[in-house]
């Protein structure tokens, strides 16, 4: 091409690999330098005016937040009842952080963040493996629709038509194994290798369809209308809105400040102590999580995911999640790029009270009771170095 220069074009790239590294290495250093025990999210506008100028700057640019004391004046005859349930909450810590990229918003309030998380009992976990028992997953083969182009059959899953689909390309990805609560590697990474196997399958059969997209409806607080464990892959010629608008953020933020967005997010929550690399998989307790516990790990791979995808479903099921979803959004059929999964927590199975209200659905602004710096302490005890 007229006017291109090797020399120069490697001297760029290897300067862009060399910023890159320099800023993973400064945010581990940073988050070494404040212990775990201190941080929290009411303290976030604190732990980055610790950090390094540039670092501080980094997490400036993908991040705002501000922290407001909401007060409460409670009549005499509540007052022994509230300081026994949540303590002195006359004055209440509200923080809200922006992520100024994407747009994403969360809404913590440090009282909501007290209250105990329910652990299941040893009676729930055998009525879900009853349940999980029944229904016709349990017999995929004789029970349930094949894809015009057959089945793809792994170690662990077995793919089926959905009998009501979502689009036009649509499979659910069932468990061999009758177990509610799956989080063996194994187990994870044959289920994202089934169903990039049928995503293959349907791209044949439809070569226009490029857009794979894997979610996981995990019991019924996640909206899975069968207990035994599955998966579900979609494949489209047009990809949903919330991986299209990651992409044009990804290229909006490389025109503006020449780098990669998901290296710098890496950054951000590494400088804060909320990201960790675990077996080639990069980690965060999402700054702005959508509900509560969420995670996102960013890899270059689909082989890189499955470790740490079961590892974070390993720490959920140690501190009593129940019910989740997940998401895997992937490349298109062919083409290079980053594979990122997310993993968000649904609540107890027993409660009638929604996880999701007004202010998720028309706000855009979850509120969430967890905080990620206390989730962060659970995923290092999971994925230690």
């Amino acid at each position: 091409m007229p006017g291109w220069n090797p020399e120069q074009y490697i001297q760029s790239v290897l300067s862009r690999t060399f910023i890159r590294l320099i800023r993973i290495f400064i945010a581990a250093w940073s988050v070494n330098r404040n212990p775990m025990a201190e941080l929290k999210i009411t303290r976030l506008p604190g732990i980055v005016k610790e950090l390094a100028p540039d670092m501080e700057e980094l997490v400036g640019r993908i991040y705002s937040w501000y922290v407001e004391p909401g007060r409460l004046v409670f009549p005499d005859a509540m007052r022994e009842w509230v300081r026994e349930k949540y303590g002195d909450i006359e004055t209440q810590q509200i923080v809200r952080v922006t992520n100024n990229q994407t747009g994403e918003s969360t809404l913590f309030n440090s009282v909501r963040s007290r209250r105990p998380v329910l652990t299941p009992r040893a009676e729930e976990t055998r009525d879900l493996r009853a349940l999980s028992a029944e229904g016709p997953f349990v017999n995929p083969l004789e029970e349930t629709p094949a894809d015009t182009f057959g089945r793809v059959d792994g170690d662990h899953w077995i793919t089926a038509g959905n009998i009501a689909k979502y689009d036009y390309l649509h499979a659910v990805i069932i468990a061999k194994e009758n177990e509610p609560y799956i989080t063996a590697e194994p187990q994870i990474a044959d289920m994202i290798s089934v169903a990039i196997r049928w995503c293959q399958d349907a791209n044949r059969v439809n070569p226009r369809a490029i857009h794979p997209f894997i979610i996981w409806n995990h019991l019924w607080r996640a909206g899975a209308s069968i207990v035994h464990s599955h998966a579900q892959v979609l494949l489209t010629h047009r990809p949903y809105a919330a991986p299209a608008r990651l992409e044009r953020v990804r290229e909006e933020y490389r025109c503006r400040y020449g780098s990669e967005y998901f290296d710098d997010l890496f950054s951000a929550h590494t400088a804060v102590g909320l990201g960790l690399v675990y077996k080639g998989a990069r980690v965060m307790a999402n700054l702005t999580p959508r509900k509560e516990h969420e995670v996102a790990i960013i890899a270059e791979s689909s082989r890189d995911i499955a470790p740490a995808l079961a590892k974070v479903l390993e720490c959920y099921h140690n501190i009593g999640v129940q019910s989740y979803n997940a998401a895997i959004y992937m490349p298109p059929i062919g083409e290079g790029g980053y594979y990122i999964a997310w993993v968000v927590d649904r609540g107890d199975l027993h409660s009638r009270t929604s996880d999701i209200g007004g202010m998720e659905l028309y706000a855009g602004t979850p509120i969430v009771a967890s905080d990620p710096f206390r989730l962060m302490e659970h995923l290092m005890a999971a994925m230690p170095p």
